[in-house]
């Protein structure tokens, strides 16, 4: 099994968010070793209810997260990454601050989202305090202040839903907070969204270009450790791996199911708020982070999602935000991590789920998490099992009895989710970490699947004979003759076959070949699209049209070779003639 290797910070460290913070990487001119350059990261604090998701969603220039008149609705650090005028950064939205301090209070997700800001205060390198300007100052906007001036970083107050001239006036208010200049901004209408943010600039860290990849006195005068050195270390091998885009994991799942708690074990930290209140996680949280793996380095984007519930029982405006959001997520990942319950087994609402992940085309890994609750009824089971064949005592329910290995639940699981049958299916604990470094094994080897480019001779070969091996049912007796395939995309496959007439494949006989494309290519955990195209009916032959044409012309003779007379109609040889007149001759 390779080494695994996640660059990740611990919860202790100084930088605890450095997992999970877009990088840009430049290389030292003394080294090949790249040096990675943390763009700056701007905070959004403040206290419930003042306009903090809208403004992130302003700076950031798309709904990302989710905006509501209900006090606490974000809970999670929600970060993005950011571009303005050229410069990169990172903006942060945090929940708001709604305990004094020394106050304690028995929700143990307002005490996670309180550690959750004071995460992003410790790493911001600046931090915008937004106020309400309509509300005026609160001892809450106090306690915020205290909180803020005692981290030493730089704050910029703002002055949120400064819509009309007269919230402007009472901008005074706010000077007892002990900042120099008030920034009146607007979140919804985009008012003075530009002077903050350029302010805001000012406090980051200035970027570094990246210098040119090697010189020529580094490549005449190598040493002996560039010599054993490997050639996935060299710069441009490195810059590649870190500057190229991340694998998108949506993390889905019903409520309560170990989502969260799978990102914060992958990542080695607690990125994310877990509890055993079903419903935690709202907005769909981007988490990036980098695992080495024998020296190479690869980019993932985990996204955490919220518990999709059946559509009927969804009755909050917010909890219909979040599941809009998990769906999204589903739509823009590359490979989705399908999380059920060990211990709940397949529900109705986990083949809903399977069946949105289909209906998307996405590549997809099954997960069934808190193994460790069933794994001693599993091992108790197994003995029993061992017992029974060993005295070849035989039960009327023992094909049931036959799962006690992790191989039969998961043929179990493909059988149940038979539409789904593709994914290979892992069995992990993110309480005790079983099985977590398969499931980085088990997304990279998909991905790559997922990737793959079929050669078009080995295509048309392989679909030749499966074709000939077995024809579809046509109820008109038609016969499929197939001319020509190849692939037309990728990620999902995509493949174009040509044939005399498409109305004959049906959607079994496409998954008949499908299957057989498996068994040759593989595509574990990959869809696999086939479109099939009626070659075009045979053109006619230039000599075919001017025989076509001359047929269509009206027929036209001489008569008595007379170069300028026409022949009338009727009056050729075999012609019948009117009676001639009696009378003189």
């Amino acid at each position: 099994m390779p080494s695994l290797s996640i660059n990740v910070c611990s919860k202790g460290s100084r930088n605890p968010l450095a997992h999970s913070i877009p990088t840009h990487t430049s290389l030292s001119p003394h080294s090949n070793t790249p040096q990675i350059i943390m763009p700056g990261i701007i905070a959004i604090v403040g206290r419930p209810n003042v306009g903090k998701s809208a403004l992130f969603n302003r700076i950031a220039g798309r709904r990302i997260a989710i905006v509501h008149d209900q006090p606490g609705v974000t809970r999670d650090r929600v970060s993005a990454e950011v571009e303005w005028h050229g410069r990169p950064f990172t903006i942060i939205d945090t929940g708001g601050i709604g305990l004094l301090r020394g106050e304690s209070s028995p929700d143990i997700i307002s005490k996670a989202a309180l550690e959750q800001v004071l995460l992003a205060i410790d790493t911001a390198d600046a931090i915008i305090h937004v106020v309400d300007i309509q509300q005026g100052v609160v001892p809450l906007d106090r306690e915020v202040s205290l909180r803020i001036r005692t981290s030493g970083k730089p704050v910029l107050l703002a002055a949120n839903k400064a819509d009309t001239y007269k919230a402007e006036v009472d901008q005074d208010d706010f000077s007892q907070l002990g900042h120099d200049q008030i920034y009146m901004v607007s979140a919804i209408h985009g008012h003075g969204i530009g002077d903050l943010v350029e302010s805001a600039l000012e406090f980051l860290p200035k970027p570094a270009a990246l210098p040119p990849e090697s010189t020529p006195d580094s490549q005449d005068s190598p040493t002996d450790t560039d010599a054993k050195a490997d050639p996935s270390d060299t710069p441009t091998a490195l810059k590649s791996n870190l500057l190229q885009d991340p694998l998108k994991l949506a993390i889905v799942g019903r409520p309560n199911v170990g989502k969260s708690s799978i990102i914060n074990a992958l990542t080695n930290s607690e990125r994310v708020i877990v509890s055993p209140i079903p419903g935690t996680t709202r907005d769909s949280v981007d988490v990036p982070f980098e695992v080495d793996t024998e020296g190479v380095r690869q980019r993932f984007l985990l996204i955490d999602t919220a518990g999709m519930r059946k559509s009927r029982r969804v009755d909050d405006p917010v909890e219909f935000f979040s599941v809009k959001r998990a769906e999204d997520s589903i739509l823009r990942s590359d490979v989705v991590v399908l999380v059920l319950d060990a211990e709940v087994g397949i529900t109705e609402q986990d083949k809903k789920i399977a069946d949105k992940i289909v209906e998307a085309r996405k590549a997809c890994v099954i997960v069934i998490n808190k193994w460790d609750l069933v794994e001693e009824d599993v091992r108790l089971a197994r003995e029993k099992e061992v017992e029974r064949r060993n005295a070849k005592i035989t039960h009327r329910d023992s094909r049931a009895k036959r799962l006690t290995t992790l191989s039969e639940f998961g043929d179990w699981v493909q059988r149940h989710l038979f539409f789904l049958s593709y994914a290979p299916v892992l069995f992990t604990s993110a309480k005790s970490g079983f099985h977590l470094d398969r499931l980085l094994e088990s997304v990279r080897y998909v991905a790559a699947q997922l990737r793959q480019q079929v050669p078009t001779a080995i295509l048309n070969r392989v679909l030749a004979d499966a074709i000939e091996k077995r024809q579809p049912v046509s109820d008109a007796g038609h016969v499929l003759k197939f001319f020509y395939a190849t692939q037309v995309s990728q990620a999902p496959p995509v493949f174009l076959l040509f044939v005399n007439r498409d109305e004959i494949l049906s959607e079994t006989y496409e998954k008949y070949l499908a299957g057989e494309m498996r068994t040759a290519f593989g595509y574990e955990g990959c869809p696999i699209l086939i479109r099939a195209q009626p070659r075009p009916k045979t053109i006619e032959s230039h000599r075919e049209r001017q025989h076509k044409a001359a047929a269509a012309r009206p027929h036209r003779t001489r008569v008595g070779g007379s170069a300028g007379r026409v022949k009338p109609k009727g009056s050729g040889r075999g012609a019948k003639t009117a009676p001639r007149k009696k009378g003189r001759p």
